[in-house]
């Protein structure tokens, strides 16, 4: 079971135990984390799970394609690290992922 540490914009941090196969947005959203509305719930067409990937775990997850990298063109606060929680799988080999919710979220 990983675990995930959720950093909000005023640098508020909450770190959450998260079942492998949930997606991070689910984990979020389960977990009361501010800043992830996920309106869609999970079907990748609003961006309102976006978060911005600790650029030390960005490299180690899936890249983002498809429809995520379209979507990922429409949200504020763009980053190099930017991703849809919704489209990231949990598993163990993500035991310590941290994660920024973007300001323009809350």
């Amino acid at each position: 079971m990983p675990r995930i540490t959720f950093i909000a914009a005023d640098g508020a941090r909450k770190e959450v135990d998260a079942a492998c196969g949930l997606s991070l947005m689910q984990a979020a959203v389960n977990n009361g984390i501010a800043g992830i509305v996920a309106e869609c719930g999970g079907a990748c067409s609003c961006a309102t799970c976006h978060v911005h990937v600790d650029a030390e775990w960005y490299g180690k997850l899936p890249a983002p394609e498809g429809m995520e990298k379209d979507m990922l063109e429409f949200v504020m606060e763009p980053q190099p690290t930017s991703r849809l929680s919704c489209q990231i799988k949990l598993s163990d080999a993500m035991d310590g992922l941290v994660v920024h919710t973007p300001k323009s979220q809350y």
